[in-house]
This record gives structure tokens, sequence and C-alpha cells, in this order.
């Protein structure tokens, strides 16, 4: 089987390197799926992903430029004939069990949090039959809590082993809400933030105000090539094409930002921030519009209302200072920013990519404040050491940086980078950080 799981990720478009890890994890998941279960084993492989830009934009309606990883989970499963779920932990033998059923009792902090919501979720949404549970066991090479979306991973990790063993794609309720898979990289964002989607009413989330960015990345993107996608809902804007001769470079600061920690705090307050711009504008319109994007869209003197508007507001929360800044980032990055970048990348200009993503950048570190020392350092000293381009990712406040570097020159790049980094920063988060290499790789794949 092992020669098997490698053949059919280097099929969908993993490199061969990467194809023999998985293989490697594959086993290792394997070992952890205990023993006495006779029915058929199942296998996916989940990839994290690389928010090339997009900083807080999904949950508004922007944009963003997105691949996959070829870094990711590897999922085996059997289906029980009760409604127990146990999940097994390959790389450190945690184990979790509960009861598939709508009542789950959900801890406010751990991993745990994740598998449960969407079994939870799962069962109030297709209530009616009795749902079978699974014996699963994850192996990841994923760093945890870097902004490569391992959270996410994991959300879609469980759901699609429940989703296939109780058969949920063949049911009404699912048939007639979910016709793509952008709608269930919709659908799979509203089970993380709570939300209702069409008729599968919303429940208790993870509790961050997020979108569907990551769960669209995994699921819709392909390799080789980077996705350009709006939201709210989920569109395909085009494809963007990487120049062959490059690959990305991924420094995982050692910074962890787990969204059920403080980082949730400081990345919600950055998402109601968004709210209240927008809640300004309806004061002021009388519309009601569902996101920042319709807004800023719907006029050409939008930028210039939504100035009075600000300046005019009282909101508890947020100085007019702040809301305006919020704003201005989000519209130079949404609106600005990715449509340049998509034509700069389509024409070969890595130049203009550069400086395009510099500024998205510049714009995190000072309008949305979400970035740290380390990842500031991080993006700057790549571009210092010759990458094309450079720039953090995900929710911020901890996480990773992108270089987007030649080929022929990653693996020395790689160790100056770090070399760099370890210097600047002595200490436990420098010596748990990673760097390593990975081309834009294939989606949600079942082996």
């Amino acid at each position: 089987m092992s020669a098997e799981i490698s053949a059919r990720l280097i099929g969908a478009g993993m490199s061969a390197v990467e194809a023999q890890r998985k293989q490697l994890l594959f086993k290792s998941a394997d070992g952890a799926l205990p023993a006495g279960n006779t029915s058929e084993i199942l296998r996916w492989f989940v990839p994290g992903r690389i928010e090339v830009l997009g900083k807080h934009t999904d949950y508004a309606g922007g944009r963003s430029i997105l691949c996959a990883a070829e870094q990711g989970m590897c999922v085996v499963a059997r289906v029980r004939a009760d409604s127990a779920i146990n999940i097994f932990d390959a790389a450190d033998g945690r184990c979790l069990n509960f009861d598939f059923s709508a009542d789950i009792d959900i801890p406010v902090q751990g991993w745990a949090i994740y598998p449960m919501t969407v079994a939870r979720r799962l069962a109030n949404n297709f209530s009616g039959e009795k749902m079978r549970g699974a014996d699963i066991a994850l192996a990841s090479d994923l760093p945890r809590s870097a902004g490569m979306s391992s959270s996410s991973v994991l959300v879609i990790a469980i759901f699609v082993v429940l989703c296939e063993i109780n058969g949920l794609e063949q049911r009404p309720e699912y048939r007639s809400n979910i016709h793509s898979a952008e709608e269930l990289a919709e659908y799979l964002g509203c089970i993380e933030n709570g939300q209702s989607f069409g008729s599968l009413a919303g429940d208790k989330g993870v509790g961050t105000f997020g979108g569907s960015e990551d769960h669209t990345a995994i699921l819709c993107c392909r390799p080789g090539i980077l996705g350009q996608y709006s939201f709210c809902p989920v569109r395909a804007e085009r494809i963007v094409p990487i120049p062959a001769e490059c690959t990305f470079i991924i420094a995982s600061s050692g910074v962890e930002a787990p969204k059920t920690d403080s980082a949730r705090v400081q990345y919600n307050r950055i998402s109601r921030a968004a709210r209240g711009v927008l809640d300004a504008w309806h004061r002021r319109s009388g519309e009601n519009l569902p996101t920042l994007r319709a807004a800023a869209i719907r006029s050409e003197d939008f930028r210039q209302q939504i100035t009075i508007a600000l300046a005019l507001s009282e909101n508890p929360e947020f100085s007019p200072e702040v809301l305006m800044a919020r704003f201005q980032q989000f519209f130079l990055e949404s609106e600005e920013i990715i449509p340049a970048a998509g034509d700069a990348l389509e024409q070969g200009d890595l130049h203009s990519f550069g400086v395009l993503v510099d500024q998205s950048q510049l714009a995190a570190e000072q309008s949305l404040g979400n970035q740290i020392p380390e990842t500031i350092a991080l993006a700057h000293s790549a571009r210092e050491l010759g990458a094309h381009a450079a720039s953090s990712f995900g929710a911020g406040f901890g996480g990773s940086v992108w270089a987007l570097v030649s080929r022929s020159e990653a693996d020395k790049f790689c160790e100056r980078w770090k070399e760099k980094y370890r210097s600047q920063f002595a200490g436990s988060n420098a010596e748990r950080s990673q760097f390593f290499t990975t081309d834009p790789g294939p989606g949600l794949l079942k082996i």
C-alpha cells in the first residue's frame, strides 16, 4: 500500500520528495490506529495552505491569493458500528474520545475544540438518522499554530471522515445547500465561525470570527499555480501562474498563535473592527449590505463617503482613527494590491510583485497591528537576502513568513535565512523555528 500512496500523491501533483515523506506519515498513522476493527481503512491527505496575499480580507468579502502547501495532515480512519469517535495523534500519542451527538459539551480551550465542534454541528445539521462514529488517526508535518491553517486542516480532516462514513453527500440537507467545492469550503468556514449556511443552521463555533479562506485553499487550490478568490460567497476569480524557476520557503517563527488562546482575542478584535467600519457605513447610508467589500465597490465616491462616516463614528470599542486604518488596509489589500500582484505574476514581473507584497507587509505592520518582532524581522531579512518577495501570513500575532526565491538558490537561501533569524532572536522561540521548502501542492485528496 505504501508505494500506492506515494504514486497517488505524485500523480496528483505533489513532488516525489514530499510524497515519500507522506508515505512515512501514513505508515505512522496506520500504526496509531487501534487493532480489532476489521472494516476497511480510509485515507486522506489534507494540505496546509499559504496565504500569499489576503491579510484579514476573507470574512469582509475581500480577495485573497492562495495555494495549498505540500505539507499537511495524513488521515486514516475506520468506521465503527456505534457512535463513538476516537481520535489518535500519531506524533505524541494523545487520544480524544467523545460521542457523536448534537449536544456535545465542547471545552473552551485546547485542540479538542475543533473535532468536537465539527461533530456537534454535523449531528445538528443532519439529524434524523443515527450517526456512525469512527476511529481516526492523524499524522502531520505542519508546524502547529504557525499560520498554515493547522486548525482548519483538523476541521476538514474530521469532516471528510464523518461525511463519508455517514453518506452525508447523499442527504437532502447536503444536496440542497452544497453544490461545489467552493460552497463546501464556505460551509466549513461556517462550522468554525458558528454561522448558518443556507438552511444548515449555525451552532457554537470554535470562537473565532473568521471566514473561509483557509478551507477554500485546502479544498480548491491546484498544484503548481496560485488561485485568486473573493469571499462571502466564495468565488474563483482567476488562476495566477507562478514562475517555474521559483519556489516558496516557509519560516515558521516558533512563536505559536493558537486561535483558542490569547491570539483569538486579538484576531477577533481585527474582525470586529472591519464590522465596525461597515456598521458606520450602514448608519450613514441607511443601507444594509452583507460585507465591507460589497459596500466598498458600490460607488466611486465610497472612500470619500466612508471617511466622513468614520469621522462621525461613535463606536464604543474603536476610535475613528482605528476604524479608518482598518478600512484603508482592507481596501489596499483587496482592491489594489491583489489585482496588481496577480497581473505582475502573469507578466512574469517579479520586481513589481515584490514591491506590492512589501506594501501588503507594511500595511499589516502599521494598520492591522498583527505583527510581532519575529515575523517583521523574517519578512525584512528575506528581502535583504535576495528573495523576490516575502510576507507574513495567517491570523498574525505569531506564525510564519513565506519567501519566494529562485529554485536553484533555495537550499542556500534557507540556511542563510535560518542562521540570520536565530542570531537575531536567541531563545526558545527561535530554537523551535522551522524552515522548509514547498511548491504549490494539490488540494484535499482521498488516497
